[in-house]
């Protein structure tokens, strides 16, 4: 046989064993993936099926608790007022006299009654200039105290009830009218929040302006020029335009009878529930540092619990 034939044999069977000899690796190497997969868990592997199994599960658990918490802000809407008032400081000796508006939020707590910040109730309180003309002899009149709610096109007057003796809240009552009658009181948690729990704030940041601002375009067109006063809220009300708007953060501090929070506010926002994901109020908004997201203040419901009680029993007795 010629050599040349002789060569050409030795590549063929010498290409053969190769091509055999990848067959073998790959098929090996097939084996082991296999293995790898389908060999009994090891203690590591099954260490990390239960960190995904309890991340999947605490994913699923914020998911519900952020469905909770929205419908709990939904269905609180309906018993957040806006609250528009007009009252008068005077004196006959000559001392500084005035004539004010009041705005802001307050929610009912019981049957004809709402809870709201006592600067709201009695515009004067904290009021450094109303202060000063107080102590040289005038006298404060609250000419007019009404909460537009949402969902009715009239006001309803509200009436003194009872006032924190030391302390930012009040508890007014309500007009008693065929929808007040329907207002479902918003629960008060028994419990103080923890920091770092989310919370949510209903409330009327801005008064009038701010709800002007989000109404549609042909209803802004119109009022963005009136004034930030009882007309106005009543032409928004005609509407069915008065709704609260919703912030949402986390507690930061508990100090005492004060509650601070991330969740923003602006004025107008002062008596405003502030609730938790169970759409229980923890708090009642009250105030904001300028210039820091995070200095929203609250009073906590357990200095509300006390003077609801007082305002029940004071309408049970007929005062």
């Amino acid at each position: 046989m010629p050599d040349s034939e002789n060569k050409d044999i030795e590549v063929v069977e010498t290409w053969q064993r190769f091509v055999q000899g990848l067959l073998g690796v790959l098929a090996l190497s097939g084996a082991l993936v296999m293995a790898h997969y389908y060999a009994p868990t090891q203690p590591e592997d099954a260490d990390l099926a239960r960190q995904v199994h309890e991340l999947s599960r605490q994913v699923q658990d914020l998911q519900n608790q952020q469905s909770l918490s929205m419908a709990s802000v939904d269905d609180a809407r309906e018993s957040v007022a806006y609250i528009y008032g007009v009252y008068h400081v005077s004196s006959k000796i000559g001392s500084q006299s005035f004539r004010a508006r009041v705005g802001g939020t307050g929610f009912v707590v019981g049957p004809g009654l709402l809870a709201t910040n006592r600067h709201v109730a009695e515009p004067w309180y904290g009021d450094r200039d109303a202060a000063v003309a107080l102590r040289q002899g005038a006298s404060a009149t609250l000419e007019k105290l009404v909460a537009y709610f949402p969902g009715s096109p009239l006001p309803v007057d509200l009436r003194p009830g009872v006032l924190a003796k030391h302390g930012d809240l009040a508890v007014l009552k309500i007009q008693e009218t065929p929808f007040t009658q329907k207002l479902r009181p918003l629960a008060l948690a028994q419990a103080q929040p923890h920091v770092g729990e989310a919370v949510s704030v209903l409330a009327y940041p801005m008064g009038v302006t701010g709800m002007v601002a989000k109404s549609p375009a042909v209803v802004y067109e119109r009022l963005s020029s009136h004034e930030d006063d009882g007309n106005t809220a009543g032409e928004l009300a005609a509407l069915s335009l008065i709704r609260p708007s919703a912030t949402f953060g986390h507690i930061g501090d508990v100090a005492g009878d004060k509650l601070i929070y991330d969740a923003p506010t602006a004025r107008g926002g002062s008596g405003g529930p502030v609730l938790n994901r169970r759409g229980e109020v923890v708090g009642i908004n009250s105030a904001y540092i300028d210039g820091f997201s995070g200095g929203t203040l609250g009073i906590s419901a357990s200095e509300l619990i006390p003077l609801v009680e007082a305002a029940k029993q004071a309408t049970a007795s007929g005062q």
